[in-house]
């Protein structure tokens, strides 16, 4: 019996060279070897606004653009996550189990709410050491200040009523609580500007790791292919699976991440240390799948190059520059080179040996080419599919999705308690 694998995408922003070659170059070739689930996950998508017109048509352009790259709904369940209610259903009672220190840690919540309460707390305890560093400093200098004058001018004191020590435990004290007015004011003015971005996002924002893991754990899935930026939430997603299975007995499978190593690599073109991202707020960080030839042609022309002339390629991304091309690391020639070989099914030892004697603008224009190549076959296969085409096969997967998922939520609401239906 085939292993059952479970992956989706967003449908959101412009899908690009980095999500197909990243993903569903990849699903095509897995639908073959697992008991595929592939789905649209709209459901992911309203954790940020959206324009419901936009979203439903974005819904219908990721089907069709999952079937013109090859994913065949005979060989696999192809569905949009909202036609199946037991993804919500799931993930409400995952969140009975779910602790927020679990959500909290999750990078990508981190990245688009710019709140990091782990970095947090490290900020308030050297505020709090720092504090404390500061006024044992401040305090010394007002005793030794202190000293000074009642030792300069000391006829000025009756010393058979008002001695040194008391004189400087009554200013020292005023002196502390003056500090700790001060701090309590400061400190509530951090955690008002720290709590601010938190506050101002959406809960399913914070939970949406919750629903991901609903979404594997509904199909018994065993295997996810995923990004490196995404094995955090495979964690999540088996960390509950385990709560559940030792509160209410054996339930779910322990899904596992099937690493990407060549999708983890496609970066941006204008920026090669960040993942190529439908989101980016420059149109030159992506090629997308429905962009032309002008535009792909513009796009790599202006792609960022690393300094040198020579097309090297290092096995190593983090390998250290020197002062020769030769050995250098390029990162982003390096991602340049991945897009052209998994879209050429050429080596990149083997672009390397083409482009000897050659610079970057002959690379440059030979990988415009060769993405447009892939690309205009890729959209006259999406123009040939229909809405209707496309609107049939979900509802025939989301038929078989329901079947799978009423079956897995009976199980469950029956082990948690639930009076179900008879």
């Amino acid at each position: 019996m085939q292993k059952r694998l479970f992956s989706g995408i967003q449908p959101s922003g412009n899908l690009h060279l980095g999500n197909y070659l990243g993903a569903i170059q990849h699903w095509v070739k897995l639908q073959y070897e697992y008991e595929a689930i592939f789905c649209v996950v709209d459901m992911h998508a309203i954790t940020v606004p959206q324009d419901p017109v936009e979203l439903r048509k974005k819904t219908l352009e990721v089907v069709k653009m999952y079937l013109a790259a090859g994913i065949d709904s005979k060989k696999c369940m192809l569905f949009v996550q909202s036609h199946v209610k037991e993804h919500a259903e799931l993930a409400w009672i995952l969140n009975t189990l779910t602790k927020n220190g679990d959500l909290t840690k999750m990078t990508q919540f981190k990245d688009k709410s710019s709140f990091d309460i782990d970095s947090f707390d490290k900020i308030m305890n050297r505020i709090a050491s720092g504090e404390q560093k500061g006024m044992t400093e401040l305090i010394e200098g007002v005793g030794k200040d202190i000293k000074k004058i009642l030792s300069d001018e000391g006829k000025h004191f009756d010393e058979s009523k008002v001695t040194e020590d008391a004189v400087m435990q009554t200013l020292i004290t005023g002196l502390k609580k003056g500090l700790q007015i001060g701090s309590d004011v400061a400190r509530k003015l951090f955690l008002s500007d720290i709590k601010k971005p938190f506050n101002s996002v959406s809960v399913g924002l914070f939970d949406y790791p919750v629903l991901m893991a609903a979404d594997m754990l509904l199909y018994d899935t065993a295997v996810v292919p995923v990004g490196k930026d995404q094995l955090q939430h495979i964690e999540l997603a088996r960390t509950l699976a385990r709560r559940f299975n030792e509160k209410f007995g054996e339930t779910f499978v322990i899904p596992e991440g099937k690493l990407s190593q060549e999708g983890q690599l496609i970066m941006g073109l204008d920026d090669p240390t960040k993942k190529m991202s439908k989101s980016a707020a420059s149109e030159y960080n992506y090629i997308a799948l429905t962009d032309d030839a002008d535009a792909v042609r513009r796009k790599i022309k202006k792609a960022v190059t690393d300094s040198g002339t020579e097309i090297v390629y290092s096995d190593d991304p983090i390998q250290s520059d020197s002062e020769s091309d030769h050995g250098a690391s390029k990162p982003a020639l390096r991602n340049l080179i991945h897009i052209y070989s998994l879209l050429s099914d050429k080596s990149p030892q083997e672009i390397v040996q083409m482009y000897k004697g050659k610079g970057y603008g002959d690379f440059k224009n030979d990988l415009a080419e060769v993405a447009i190549g892939f690309l205009i076959p890729f959209q006259e296969r999406l123009a040939n599919i229909s809405d209707e085409e496309a609107l049939a096969v979900l509802k025939s997967g989301a038929e078989k999705a329901r079947a799978l998922a009423g079956e897995k939520m009976l199980e469950v609401k029956k082990k948690v308690g639930f009076l179900t239906q008879m």
